[in-house]
């Protein structure tokens, strides 16, 4: 959902406000309820169904009936100003979010004009915008439209260094700019995801979409994946290091299901499987070196081999996940 759409969402629902008069009506009733309860509590507890009733009306019974009139007149005052302000904060809250996601609308129009700019610098400028954007975003949907794009452009068509023709220097250059760019997206999705759950530019529990991506590099080190759903499948590691020393797998599921690590290192060194579901379902390892050394917690599912099978060449496990043929 693009936050035109998530904003013309909020428009068509609106805001949910009873009439005044109903707001009133069930005030006033809740009110005297209130009121019954607490007199005829205070007078079971003071045990005045003793009392004898009052053959004469005198001038101070009176005039206790006079303040007791004017208390209940200012009351129901006090219970109308309090009902209207609360809609009154109410409709002013709804409107500042109206405000705020409009113009999020048009700072996300044009960060993400900026990212199919043909120069380098400016689709930087795009990328920073689109985390900046994230990170001010009004509600959770807008955050997510934001992380959506960012992962989107690494899905992008993509030509790794290896398949790079011999000698075009001109395709070597536009090949490093745009993997300059590529490799800022991941570092800045790695710094949002080693944030604590509670900072307010945290994107742990978002929902990441790597799926088919090509990995020329990158560094996901010390990262959290804990919640949402986070997606290499089909994803394609090949050349130079992709980094997840230190990472952490906490919660949520993260697939890496018909992965292929083709050439270059992959770094799971000392990371944690603590929860959650990682699936290494289909992997395959056909080149470079995928090293889970000091790798703790419960071995990812798919990704040991089973009793008899043979460990595929440049996997490295730690002794503790071995099956016993491999110990």
């Amino acid at each position: 959902m693009t936050p035109k759409q998530a904003w013309r969402r909020t428009e068509r629902r609106g805001l949910r406000l009873w009439p005044v008069g109903t707001a009133l009506t069930l005030a006033f009733a809740i009110a005297i309820a209130v009121a019954a309860a607490v007199f005829f509590a205070g007078w079971d507890l003071l045990g005045a169904q003793g009392l004898k009733p009052e053959r004469r009306l005198t001038s101070a019974t009176l005039f206790d009936l006079v303040k007791l009139s004017f208390g209940v007149v200012a009351g129901a005052g006090a219970l109308v100003a309090l009902v209207v302000a609360y809609r009154r904060q109410r409709v002013d809250e709804d409107g500042a979010l109206r405000d705020a996601t409009r113009l999020h609308t048009e700072r996300f129009t044009t960060a993400v004009s900026q990212l199919g700019n043909e120069s380098a610098a400016v689709r930087l400028g795009g990328v920073h915008a689109l985390a900046g954007l994230a990170d001010d975003a009004p509600t959770r949907a807008l955050r997510q439209t934001a992380i959506d794009v960012l992962c989107a452009y690494l899905r992008l068509p993509y030509t790794s260094e290896a398949d790079l023709p011999q000698g075009d220097a001109d395709s070597r250059h536009a090949y490093l700019a745009l993997r300059e760019v590529r490799h800022t997206v991941i570092r800045l999705i790695r710094d949002h995801l080693r944030l604590t759950p509670d900072h307010p530019h945290s994107w742990r529990g978002h929902d990441l979409d790597f799926s088919g991506v090509v990995f020329d590099g990158g560094d996901f080190s010390r990262a959290v994946f804990s919640g949402g759903s986070v997606e290499f499948s089909h994803a394609v590691f090949t050349c130079n290091l992709v980094d997840f020393t230190g990472t952490r797998f906490t919660d949520g599921m993260v697939s890496f299901t018909g992965t292929r690590f083709t050439d270059g290192m992959v770094r799971f060194i000392a990371a944690r499987f603590t929860g959650g579901m990682v699936d290494f379902t289909h992997a395959a390892f056909t080149g470079g070196m995928v090293d889970f050394t000091h790798a703790s917690g419960v071995a990812p599912s798919g990704l040991v081999p089973s009793i008899g099978q043979t460990l595929p060449t440049g996997l490295s496990l730690p002794e503790t996940w071995y099956p016993p043929t491999h110990a």
